[in-house]
């Protein structure tokens, strides 16, 4: 099954999304299986544009 990416017009706080990625792979030395994996590249690439729109935003989470 190939993950659906987010919404791309809702962007996730960064730490939400950090937080869901440390949830997925609790053990660093434990290997992800192919799913799993593919679900992890979807969450970085998710953080990635969470942590670029709030960097354009100076950091200013809106409350909500």
């Amino acid at each position: 099954m190939i993950p659906t990416p987010p919404d791309r017009g809702r962007v996730r706080p960064a730490a939400v999304v950090n937080e869901e990625i440390r949830q997925l792979w609790l053990d660093p030395r434990v290997r992800l299986s192919p799913e799993t994996r593919a679900r992890y590249e979807v969450l970085v690439a998710e953080w990635t544009r969470a942590e670029q729109a709030e960097s354009l935003r100076g950091g200013i989470v809106e409350a909500a």
